[in-house]
């Protein structure tokens, strides 16, 4: 049987004001479904989480703009996405899931519609692949041309635990990389472990892009999860010239009580104590990344 996932609460307006050009880098909208079907092989069925929504969460916390990623709910069929970014050129872009098979021609469809990057699930669970449907890093080999054409990165859902193996991959591959949530490890592990001691040193030495999103998926104790909190200040430390932030909105699959992505932006700014440098994470980086126009 799938699990069903219960839907996003209403977000509350942030304590402090957002920076100007603001973007909320990880987010996904899901269906209707009526419209836009879920995969009949899928690991969660999500609640309807349309645009309409998304956009809704995305005034009320101040962000001019939002990067939505392609959910597994829906597999790979990119449809809701990129009806999204067709509709809010200007507002959105988008990280897309796809292999080789799909032809140049419609990846470069994808890239006029706002399209910057695919996600590679590289994220286990008991030795198998936590979501299906994903697209595994040898597929992301055989796409690393056609996305270095495109200008594209690579988005890659690891727990950290496996990246010191994975980092020789990265670089075979070699193009720019944004990792997911910190590197999804598990907070009681702390942060002195050789898997995020090596994200740490990766970020530091400009080697990728870390989301600092996903407190909520680190850490067990909501709402505030303070354990999370040493391993934003320490990818903040590292380099705050490589993170990017998201709210992960309408949180699915969460294991726990459902987090405010209202809420989440406070703990970032409270983590996050100079002005300038939430500024950097919030908006200017994502407009470098993503290619936002000023």
């Amino acid at each position: 049987m799938i699990p069903a996932c219960p839907g996003p609460l209403e977000p509350s307006r942030s304590k402090i004001p957002t920076p100007p050009k603001a973007c909320d880098t990880h987010a996904h909208v899901f269906g209707p479904a009526t419209r836009f079907p879920y995969a009949e092989t899928r690991s969660y069925t999500p609640p309807d989480a349309p645009l309409e929504k998304y956009l809704h969460m995305l005034d009320t916390l101040g962000f001019a703009r939002g990067g939505l990623v392609q959910g597994s709910a829906h597999g790979r069929d990119n449809s809701a996405m990129l009806d999204a970014l067709a509709r809010h050129p200007a507002r959105l872009r988008g990280v897309a899931v796809a292999d080789e098979t799909v032809p140049m021609v419609e990846l470069r469809r994808w890239n006029d519609l706002g399209i910057r990057a695919l996600r590679f699930n590289h994220f286990f669970r008991d030795g198998k692949l936590h979501y299906q449907g994903g697209v595994t890093l040898d597929n992301a080999k055989k796409l690393a041309p056609v996305m270095k054409d495109l200008g594209w990165h690579m988005q890659l859902w690891i727990d950290v635990k496996d990246l010191p193996d994975t980092i020789p991959i990265i670089k075979s591959i070699g193009l720019p990389v944004v990792i997911d949530h910190m590197g999804r490890t598990d907070a009681r592990a702390g942060i002195d472990t050789p898997g995020f001691q090596g994200l740490v040193r990766l970020v530091g030495d400009g080697g990728c892009w870390v989301k600092m999103s996903g407190a909520h998926r680190l850490s067990t104790r909501a709402p505030d999860y303070p354990d999370a909190r040493p391993f934003h200040e320490a990818l903040v430390a590292a380099n705050p010239d490589q993170l990017i932030w998201g709210t992960d909105w309408p949180h699915p699959r969460i294991e726990g009580e459902m987090p405010n992505a209202g809420h989440l932006l406070d703990l970032f700014n409270e983590w996050t104590p100079d002005a300038a440098v939430r500024r950097k994470i919030l908006a200017d980086n994502p407009a470098r990344l993503y290619g936002f126009a000023d």
